[in-house]
């Protein structure tokens, strides 16, 4: 990590405590203020007295008198406390820390001033190590102690899985969920993780795990995941040191002769394997995070490169890596664009599309009716305007649809962000309830074409989705 990203993302934590400070006035009282008080408030679940006990006991963790053993075992205390603690209880803590461990605001004022002062001089080395420490927080040495005893780093993962749906209605906690964000992006760097294969032969608790976090397509039973895990499959995982036998995360690859365009082939439990002699392709079709408190920290990026690396070492044949993912924004992009996409037809577009649904000229209710039945859909012919019109829009909504600077769909925006680029729109592809909800069945091919990945960023960055030009032409003008 460079000096300067160093020293924004400490930046961004102390900015996350400024707004905390700075917010409006909450019904509920600071910490500050109750550790001032002497009774209790309804709905605060630790009373003055237990919290000044509470934060003693924190303060106690982060003593530097006391070794990292010692410091590891009082946390160990505490956080068997909070496991017998209720929600409030808890919430209670988590603001303690996070309001009584910021950095020293006068210290970081000062030496950032120092720092500004010195910039293009000799200086500037010593004023940037000054403000370094400046902005190291009691927060963070509290937290290093927490994850220092066997065991507490899964504590921290878990808390934070816990904090992050309170923190839209509670701005005191950005601080601390910032602090924990940072020095996971440290502790989870790709540096310190084991790329591992995961296969039937694994241990029972392991391939558990497979069906507990798999978020793309739903494992419906043994025989379902021993086909994910046969001869022509492989399955990869990311390990820490101090999660065994957790996945961080995890791709399932279905090794093929030619590009997927529809993911039950996939998932059929009765397909005979493919002749890995003849397989030219890799097709990444899931890929799941499974640590919700470890959200913000990246390995998507590192895992594909890591596993493309690993396949073309064990099968040198194989020239194409691409995924059939899912497109899971489209259906509620519709729903809100339909009467736009509709005013981008021509006339002769528009009367097509109205004779096949018998309205003309259509309005979006009556596409809208005709893309809410999957039998409709799975039927239609590939000369059908309506599904001429919903292919469009598909390709629309991934590769010209913006949120801010960023592409629309977390998907695209995740697998664009890699340096793949949109290579081609399936019809239908996934026909599942999940898949009709999600997109009405339509999924997405990102090619990932080795020799063009820094190509492809860089056009993202310049505010142009990498696409195909059979996926260009579908756009509307």
């Amino acid at each position: 990590m460079t000096a300067t990203s160093w020293l924004n993302s400490k930046l961004n934590v102390l900015r996350n405590s400024a707004l905390a400070a700075e917010a409006p006035k909450e019904e509920n009282r600071s910490t500050r203020e109750r550790l001032d008080a002497t009774l209790r408030q309804k709905k605060e679940a630790l009373s003055p007295r237990s919290l000044r006990r509470t934060l003693a006991e924190l303060q106690a963790v982060v003593d530097p008198r006391v070794s990292e053993v010692e410091g590891g075992r009082r946390a160990k205390a505490l956080a068997d406390w909070y496991a017998k603690a209720s929600v409030d209880e808890r919430q209670d803590l988590w603001l303690l820390i996070s309001e009584q461990f910021g950095p020293d605001a006068v210290k970081v004022r000062a030496a950032r001033d120092d720092y500004d002062a010195a910039l293009g001089t000799a200086d500037e080395g010593s004023a940037e190590i000054r403000l370094r420490r400046a902005l190291v927080s009691p927060r963070t040495r509290l937290l290093q102690r927490f994850a220092a005893y066997p065991g507490g780093m899964r504590f921290l993962v878990d808390l934070r899985a816990e904090l992050l749906p309170q923190l839209k209605g509670n701005k005191r906690l950005l601080a601390l969920d910032a602090e924990l964000e940072n020095l996971f992006s440290t502790w989870f760097d790709v540096a310190f993780l084991e790329l591992r294969t995961i296969s039937w032969d694994s241990p029972a608790s392991l391939i558990e795990k497979l069906i507990k976090y798999e978020a793309v397509h739903d494992i419906r039973s043994w025989a379902d995941l021993k086909n994910r895990l046969d001869s022509d499959r492989r399955c990869y995982g990311f390990f820490h040191p101090s999660l065994p036998n957790e996945p961080l995360i995890f791709v399932e690859v279905a090794l093929l002769n030619e590009m997927a365009d529809n993911i039950m082939p996939l998932l059929d439990e009765s397909a005979a394997p493919e002749d890995l002699q003849k397989s030219s392709v890799a097709i990444f079709y899931s890929i799941s995070n499974t640590q919700g408190g470890l959200k913000g920290v990246s390995f998507g990026d590192s895992l594909i490169k890591r596993v493309v690396e690993t396949l073309r070492a064990e099968f040198p044949k194989l020239k194409t890596f691409a995924t059939l993912s899912p497109i899971p924004g489209l259906r509620p992009w519709l729903m809100r664009q339909l009467p736009e996409l509709l005013a981008h037809l021509n006339d002769k577009e528009l009367s097509a599309l109205g004779r096949e649904l018998s309205f003309e000229p259509p309005t979006a209710t009556h596409v809208l009716a005709a893309i809410e039945q999957p039998l409709v859909l799975s039927a239609l012919s590939v000369k059908s305007p309506l599904r001429l019109f919903l292919t469009r829009s598909a390709a629309q909504y991934l590769g010209q649809s913006r949120q801010g600077e960023q592409v629309l769909d977390p998907v695209a925006r995740f697998h664009l962000g890699n340096g793949a680029r949109i290579e081609r729109i399936n019809w239908f592809a996934d026909p599942s309830t999940k898949g009709v909800k999600q997109s009405h069945g339509l999924m997405v091919n990102y090619l990932y074409d080795l020799k063009r990945l820094d190509k492809h960023r860089h056009m993202l960055e310049n505010g142009e989705a990498p696409a195909s030009s059979d996926v260009q032409a579908l756009y509307f003008k």
